[in-house]
Formats: C-alpha cells, sequence, structure tokens
C-alpha cells in the first residue's frame, strides 16, 4: 500500500486562489491579506508597515551605522551611545522582520484556507477570532517588553563589549572605542599573568561550587532524615530551629561570620582555636583557610532551604513502601538508597540544580566576608574571588570593562551548559509527561 493512502482526500473548493499570490503580493505588507478580502486586516498591517518605515527608518540607518563605526570624533561622539542606539536598533529591526515574515505567512496561510472553501470571517467576527487565539500573546506582551528592554538589552552591551577596546585608559568620551574582534579572549588564554589567574580563579569556582553545594544538600538531607524518625519528639521546634539560619538575612549572618573568623580578634580564634593549640589560624590572610571559611560558612547559609524542601517530600513517601520493604528484609541503606534517595532526588532535582547554579555566581557571601582576598602576588584576582567576583573588581575597581565582559560571557555559557546537561539528566526531566 502506498505511504498516501492512508491521507485524507483534500478537496480544492476554489481553484483560482493561488497561495502563492498571496505571499507574493505580501512583499507589500498587508496587499496579500486584501487578497485574501480580509481588508481590514490588510488595511491595518500596511498602515503598521507604513508608519514603522516613516517612523525607525532613520533611526535604525543611523543606529546600525554607528555600531559600526562607534563614533568618529573624540570628546564629541560618545562610543557607548552609539553602542546602545545600535542594539535598540539591532533590536527594532528583528522585530520589523519577525512581523514581515509572519505577515507572509499569515497571508499564505489564509489563501491556501480559501482553496479549501473557507468563508472569510466579518470584522466582528474576524476580532473575535484574533482575541481568541491571541489571548495568551496578550498577556505576556508586556513581560516581553520589559525582557527585551531590563535584560536582554544589558545583555547585548555587555556581549558587544566584549569586542572592544574599552578599558581605564581608553574611555569615552574622551577616547572613541574600536572593536577588536576576539583580542580579549585571546589575551585573557596567552598572556601568562591573565591566563594564570583565569584558570586559578575558575578551578576555585568549580571546587567552590561543588563542595560547598554538595555539603549543604548532604547536612540538610542527614537532618531531615534524622527528624522524620517516628521515634524523634519535638519535630516541630527542632524544624523550625533549623530553618532559622534562613530567615535570618544572608548578608547579616555573612558579616557576623566575617568578625568571628577575623585572624586578630575573631572569637573562634580567641575562644576555641588558640586555647585548644596554642596559636590562632589565619582566616583571612592565608588562602586556603580562607577559603574552608567560607565552604563552612557558606554550608550554614545554604542547609536550612534544601532541609526545608527534603522535610516535605520525605513525609509525601507513602509508609506501605518501608513496610514493604521490611518484610522483604530490606536494610536501612537498602531502603535509603532505593526508597528515600530516589524521591527525594526526583522531586527535587531541578531545585537542587538551581542551588549549584546559584552558588556558582554567589556573589555576595565572597564580597562581603573577606572582598575576594588576601591577595596573591603574579594573580590579578583575590585568593578567595570566583568568576562572579573577579568580575566586578575588574569593572568597579579596575575598569577594565573589556576583559570583564569576555569573562561574563564565559562565566554565562558555563552555567547554562552545566544547568541545560544536568535537566536533561534527571528524572524530573525525562519523564515529565508521565506525572
Amino acid at each position: 500500500m502506498a505511504a498516501n493512502d492512508n491521507q485524507p482526500d483534500v478537496k480544492i473548493v476554489n481553484e483560482r486562489h493561488n497561495p502563492t499570490v498571496a505571499a507574493l503580493l505580501s512583499i507589500i505588507p498587508g496587499f496579500g491579506q486584501m487578497y485574501n478580502k480580509r481588508y481590514w486586516k490588510g488595511a491595518t498591517l500596511f498602515i503598521l508597515f507604513a508608519a514603522f518605515i516613516g517612523v525607525m527608518y532613520g533611526f535604525i540607518a543611523d543606529g546600525l551605522q554607528g555600531l559600526i563605526t562607534l563614533g568618529e570624533t573624540p570628546r564629541d561622539d560618545d562610543s557607548r551611545i552609539f553602542l546602545s542606539y545600535g542594539i535598540l536598533s539591532l533590536i527594532f529591526l528583528t522585530f520589523f522582520i519577525s512581523f514581515y515574515v509572519l505577515n507572509i505567512i499569515d497571508a499564505r496561510k489564509d489563501a491556501k484556507r480559501i482553496q479549501l472553501g473557507w468563508e472569510v470571517p466579518d470584522l466582528r467576527q474576524g476580532f473575535k477570532n484574533a482575541w481568541d487565539t491571541g489571548f495568551p500573546y496578550y498577556l505576556v506582551a508586556p513581560g516581553l517588553f520589559l525582557l527585551i528592554f531590563v535584560v536582554i538589552f544589558p545583555l547585548l552591551f555587555m556581549v558587544f563589549l566584549a569586542f572592544t577596546n574599552y578599558n581605564l585608559y581608553n574611555a569615552p568620551p574622551r577616547n572613541l572605542l574600536q572593536w577588536v574582534g576576539f583580542d580579549n579572549f585571546v589575551r585573557l588564554f596567552t598572556i601568562n599573568e591573565w591566563r594564570n589567574t583565569f584558570f586559578n580563579v575558575l578551578s576555585w569556582t568549580l571546587i567552590w561550587t561543588f563542595v560547598a553545594t554538595t555539603l549543604q544538600i548532604g547536612l540538610a538531607l542527614f537532618l531531615a532524615i534524622i527528624v522524620n524518625d517516628k521515634r524523634v519528639k519535638g519535630k516541630r521546634l527542632i524544624r523550625t530551629v533549623f530553618i532559622l539560619p534562613w530567615a535570618v538575612p544572608a548578608f547579616v549572618t555573612i558579616i557576623i561570620f566575617s568578625a568571628l573568623f577575623n585572624d586578630n580578634f575573631g572569637a573562634i580564634n580567641r575562644d576555641i582555636i588558640v586555647p585548644l593549640f596554642g596559636s590562632g589560624i589565619p582566616w583571612m590572610s592565608d588562602p586556603f583557610w580562607a577559603k574552608v571559611a567560607l565552604i563552612m560558612i557558606q554550608t550554614w547559609l545554604g542547609f536550612p532551604f534544601v532541609f526545608a524542601l527534603f522535610t516535605g517530600v520525605l513525609q509525601s513517601i507513602s509508609a506501605d513502601w518501608y513496610e514493604a520493604a521490611d518484610i522483604d528484609g530490606a536494610n536501612r541503606w537498602q531502603k535509603f538508597s532505593n526508597i528515600t534517595f530516589p524521591h527525594v532526588m526526583f522531586a527535587t532535582a531541578p531545585l537542587l540544580i538551581m542551588q549549584y547554579a546559584g552558588n556558582f555566581n554567589n556573589f555576595n557571601i565572597i564580597y562581603l566576608f573577606n572582598q575576594g582576598g588576601p591577595p596573591v602576588r603574579g594573580q590579578v584576582a583575590g585568593g578567595t574571588d570566583i568568576l562572579i567576583s573577579w568580575v566586578y573588581g575588574l569593572t568597579f575597581e579596575n575598569q577594565q570593562f573589556n576583559m570583564a565582559a569576555a569573562i561574563s560571557i564565559i562565566l554565562g555559557l558555563i552555567v547554562v551548559v552545566f544547568a541545560f546537561l544536568w535537566f536533561r539528566r534527571t528524572r524530573s526531566f525525562k519523564e515529565e509527561g508521565n506525572i
């Protein structure tokens, strides 16, 4: 039997109406819709097209030209303004191209429907159909508009800066910016000082993310299992106490810990370490011990939220499964590895991945504890700087905007790739349609 034998026969009612003609006429927006006898719709599209060309053509043309040159006269032309106008022009041009393509597709689709006998609706019915089909888009449009100009525009500005020579010694409006291609990325991986700093900071960022996040998750799971045990009394009080560190603002906790870990007058050295060992630990002045302190602080700050998640999941696991496991002779480890752990991970894996991604960019604790210090000889970042805090220092302290932008692009790519790959590996993603 031929492959198309099971396909229903499509009967063309109006052979004279040609979808190709409708698409070709739509090269001038609205004309294809008029060919389809949708006169109000065609007139509206043509007016919008003509208004956009009349109002925005000059802005887009000048913006794209400025994006190429980034200015011509130092002190008079500000390259940052040229860059901003150029990015806005690209955004508006993208809107226009999308509108133009959709106009052609719409005309061709309506023409095909007319061929098959579809009756063109009157004005009132057309408005009703447009409202019914477009209602979800009308709701998300304001949010999309804000997203474009609050998130996408600054993001594009940062991306473009990574390909310029914008730094402390070449700053507009005194100087004009120039496009330098991938020179900033080449410097990052070829110049010894930049290369060593980048790989040292990247390795510490990965270690920090994995160790601190895994410890807070492990501690939260351990405490949640203990508190969930039927033999434990006063569960409500214990859960409240464990969630208290989450209730206190994080920056307050970090500042308090910064004082507690102080090398000279901190209570940890003065009251605990020195009486036991005779000398204090250089928590603030030695990079290794500063990293240990940061991991301990983050474990303390991060476990309450995960503990609350795990507590809710553990209470939702049916007791019948554990009873069935007892009948089968399973020990505690087998019940944990085959019942408790899989269910907890299935329910919370996406949120746990976000914990890793959040700690990868956890600027607050690094900066508030000791501003990324202590300094390291031969390195343009502090001993405990992670990528995001290093980018902050390059931007606001050293005005190395081009290098900060280049590192930010790499940072963003790492987070996106990591989150994408691990989301796809989770059972909650693979079995989403089966829930």
